[in-house]
């Protein structure tokens, strides 16, 4: 697959890697740190943002494509909606079905509840679903929840919301074994000792993994005690507006049918959104390693109702995303890669950051390189990347050790005649994960009465950027405290008539503030056919 420009340019990273091997690159001063982010990261290129004109954050910047989202009017057609006629009628609706939604789903039902889950796809389309890389939990004798919370803190730039961090880092450890004990498939040592690796931005090795599929085992266990259990999941059938009742608290939500293009009337006493992520918004025109239905919907329904936005304006720019071959370009490289052991080098063959800094640093580095200093490396197809030294894995760990640690990734490129084990990879930033959201507290509430908000479109746990491996703990720690706590409250909750008039009033604050618009929201899908509108 690599031409020969590219294979002569494969000589200069072998001619390299004996001075490299044995030799850690030095880290960057916080000083540098913070320059290289200011000059390079896209959350800094303020062209790519815009002040929101109402709402509870108007004034607040916010990408573009998620400002046009909100400033939008309703997609719901309300001639079209009876509330009078309620479809469904539960205690704890849940909104998404990725892992955050299963998990909120588990521990809601067994708090006696009566719960239904509905979901844009199919049960399980989610982000959920493609995570590689592994989940964090400190719960090996030389760590400690404490050591955690300092490397997520961290990691976030101290600006993460400190009781959520600490619900988070505290949960872990209890996360991982309700995770082993319901049949997910860790890594373990022959003894039954769970393995652990490093990630960019972590003191100890504390990521626990099922080889490079660590999302889709977790993603396969939830799903299958979800059924097990019997609670009744909508698919194809997302959310398109949030019901409040006549006191002004959330109620249910309107489903919209994609087959049928029908809607219905979910009633309920608990809402929680589990929505995902936004990169299919493809912010800065960044590439994405996000599944299709990743389209900010949550944000959206959230922020029409009254929900406060939280680090809305930061996301995350997987460094590692495949810059080559380009059939695959944007998918998700995990950083479990860098983890044992690769290292990136530009178009000489030199290393020029820490293989293992913080997702926001190396991904700026490499942003850097490419486009600032002009070495990176060009693709047939106009992209360009640099090298991501992936034989270093073998050499350092014994042969076979890519192979067994990596089968899906060893698997991907070995389609396009690309041997890992053998060639380094070409990579570059990806658009991967919406690191602020909807604000909730540590019981995974917003302030709306009877909402609730559980995994990315979740705001302030991480702050300004997430490490590694915390974003699958996410999901399960604030799953299931959106789902306990959702089903708990469910049990004293009268709900009153049901209104969408909050539409209305959203449509005329639009007015009042000057926005005159067609656009319609939430998106739902992306389109990528030539010519055609960017949403459905």
């Amino acid at each position: 697959m690599y031409t020969a420009e590219m294979r002569e340019l494969i000589k200069k990273v072998e001619a390299t890697r004996p001075s490299r091997m044995g030799h850690d690159f030095p880290r960057l001063s916080p000083e540098a740190k913070l320059e290289i982010l200011k000059s390079n990261h896209p959350d800094y290129v303020e062209s790519g943002f815009r002040p929101l004109n109402l709402g509870v954050n108007s004034g607040d910047r916010v990408p573009l494509e998620l400002a046009d989202l909100i400033e939008a009017k309703s997609r719901v057609e309300l001639d079209k909606v009876d509330l009078n006629r309620v479809d469904y009628d539960v205690d704890v609706l849940i909104i998404g079905a990725g892992g955050a939604g299963a998990a909120a789903a588990l521990e809601a039902h067994n708090t006696g509840a009566k719960v239904m889950i509905a979901t844009k796809l199919r049960f399980g389309d989610a982000n959920t679903m493609m995570a590689e890389g592994g989940i964090q939990a400190a719960d090996k004798p030389d760590d400690s929840p404490a050591r955690h919370y300092l490397d997520v803190l961290g990691g976030g730039h101290f600006t993460n919301i400190p009781e959520l961090a600490k619900a988070l880092v505290h949960d872990a450890p209890g996360a991982i074994q309700w995770l082993n004990e319901l049949g997910v498939m860790f890594d373990k040592e022959e003894d039954g000792t769970m393995h652990t690796q490093h990630g960019g931005g972590t003191s100890r090795k504390r990521m626990h993994a099922a080889a490079d599929y660590s999302g889709a085992e977790i993603m396969r266990v939830l799903r299958d005690e979800v059924r097990n259990k019997g609670v009744e999941v909508i698919e194809f059938s997302p959310a398109v507006e949030l019901i409040k009742d006549t006191e002004g608290k959330v109620a249910g939500a309107v489903l919209y049918n994609l087959e049928t293009k029908e809607y219905s009337v979910a009633k309920a006493k608990t809402v929680i959104l589990a929505t995902g992520g936004a990169g299919r918004l493809h912010y800065h025109g960044f590439p994405t390693s996000n599944h299709y239905g990743a389209t900010a919907d949550g944000l959206v329904l959230g922020y029409r109702v009254g929900a406060e936005l939280a680090f809305a304006d930061t996301i995350q720019y997987h460094p590692t995303g495949v810059a080559f071959p380009s059939q695959i370009f944007g998918a998700l490289v995990t950083e479990k890669v860098r983890g044992l052991g690769a290292t990136p080098l530009n178009i000489d063959g030199e290393q020029f950051v820490y293989h293992l800094e913080t997702r926001d640093i190396e991904a700026s580095a490499i942003i850097n390189e490419c486009n600032v200093k002009g070495k990176g490396i060009a693709t047939p197809t106009g992209e360009v990347g640099v090298w991501l030294d992936t034989p270093l894995i073998d050499m350092i760990h014994g042969e076979g050790t890519l192979e067994k640690r990596l089968p899906a990734m060893f698997r991907m490129f070995e389609k396009f005649g690309i041997d890992m084990r053998k060639e380094p990879i070409l990579i570059y930033p990806t658009l991967h994960y919406q690191n602020g959201g909807l604000l909730i507290n540590d019981k995974g509430e917003t302030k709306i009465e009877n909402l609730f908000v559980a995994g990315e479109c979740a705001g302030g746990i991480h702050g300004r950027n997430r490490l590694m491996g915390n974003s699958l703990l996410d999901i399960i720690v604030f799953g299931r405290r959106a789902g306990k706590n959702a089903g708990a409250k469910s049990k004293e909750v009268e709900v009153k008539d049901l209104t969408l008039n909050h539409i209305a009033e959203y449509h005329e604050s639009l007015k009042a503030n000057g926005v005159e618009t067609d656009r319609v929201s939430p998106m739902l899908l992306p389109r990528y056919r030539h010519g055609a509108d960017k949403q459905n």
